[in-house]
């Protein structure tokens, strides 16, 4: 027997929740961003892939929360400059990424509560997370916004621009899924490597 969930009929937190353990593995954008005063903001988003080579094109969504129906900074930010640093989470950097999930003040800076590197980048005035072994700079294409209730998102759809990747975690001129070892979202706070 099967449980019958129909949106509508239980909670937006419980759906969430239903659809994130059903859709997962999902790959981590931990994206920086910066605001009108200069300060950096970092953030990760486990509603996130790649859609395109030519052009390259990485997609992620930053939801309304449920609670209070409110937008987060990373949203903020890019609308006001339309550009990001999308970097890769490996297991490395996995307790970091965890930190910048709870909210800070805006303003604060999630790269110094976690002991995170900021990395200048070339096409864009956000950096990258320097521990990171992939940094995507993106310049912001779109924003289709997908609802204005509490858990509605909004697909952010960013040009890559220029990549960094380490060294480190090439063989052969192709990234090795052994060296990168990147991390998945799974339901609730449940990672996979």
């Amino acid at each position: 027997m099967k449980r019958r969930i129909v949106p509508g009929e239980v909670s937006t937190k419980d759906l969430h929740q239903y659809l994130l353990g059903s859709v997962s593995p999902r790959p981590i954008a931990f994206v920086s961003t910066i605001d009108e005063d200069g300060n950096h903001n970092l953030a990760p988003y486990s509603f996130f892939n790649a859609f395109s080579s030519n052009p390259p094109i990485v997609v992620f969504s930053s939801n309304r929360r449920v609670a209070d129906n409110t937008t987060k900074d990373t949203l903020h930010n890019i609308k006001l400059n339309k550009e990001c640093v999308i970097s890769a989470v490996s297991h490395d950097i996995i307790r970091q990424m965890a930190l910048t999930s709870v909210e800070f003040a805006a303003g604060d800076s999630e790269f110094a509560a976690t002991g995170l590197t900021p990395s200048a980048s070339e096409t864009v005035s956000v950096p990258g997370v320097e521990e990171s072994p992939v940094n995507m700079e993106c310049k912001v294409k779109d924003i289709i916004t997908l609802g204005d209730h509490g858990g509605a998102g909004h697909l952010i759809i960013c040009e890559v621009q220029i990549m960094h990747i380490s060294e480190d975690v090439l063989e052969d001129d192709r990234i090795d899924p052994h060296k990168i070892d990147l991390v998945g979202r799974m339901g609730r706070s449940y990672y996979v490597r």
